[in-house]
């Protein structure tokens, strides 16, 4: 991926996520190289290419960002899969939050905007926008849905969800 001269894609999700989560998942399928807060079994880095590998079990989904509309095949392999927690940016008009929320199990708007770890460790800075974390599976809906990290959604299906 094409990033500006000195930019990254590493940006590591808080622990205090993980914390209010309370959950272990099986599976990090775009972890960093580095490691991080996630409280996986296993992950796979950029040099496994998550995106090529079988998933299994429980996953967290924190896909790169880079590029627009770059984490577009990373939100449709997690609803392949069909179970885990996963975040992207919570502009609401965008055609990937229009295309996809509708077709998760739950969403949760945190309270603040989140700010990431960069790989150095340190808090990164007021991000222009907010997260949204999404789910698939009663396990992960339930991890959202009492974790207090703020305002929970469960997305009702209807028989007309598929004719936008």
């Amino acid at each position: 991926m094409k990033l500006r001269n000195g930019q990254t894609d590493e940006w590591y999700t808080p622990k205090y996520i993980f914390e209010a989560l309370n959950i272990e998942f099986d599976l990090d399928p775009c972890h960093p190289l580095e490691k991080t807060f996630v409280p996986a079994k296993r992950w796979y880095t950029k040099n496994e290419n998550g995106l090529h590998q079988v998933w299994h079990g429980l996953v967290w989904m924190n896909p790169p960002f880079g590029g627009r509309n770059g984490y577009f095949p990373w939100v449709e392999k997690f609803l392949e899969h069909g179970n885990g927690i996963g975040l992207f940016t919570s502009l609401t008009s965008s055609e990937g939050f229009q295309k996809y929320i509708p077709k998760m199990d739950a969403i949760l708007f945190p309270k603040t905007k989140t700010r990431f770890i960069k790989p150095n460790g340190e808090e990164g800075g007021n991000p222009f926008h907010g997260v949204v974390l999404f789910s698939k599976g009663e396990n992960a809906t339930n991890a959202l849905r009492y974790s207090g990290l703020g305002i929970f959604l469960e997305i009702q299906k209807t028989v007309n969800d598929n004719k936008f």
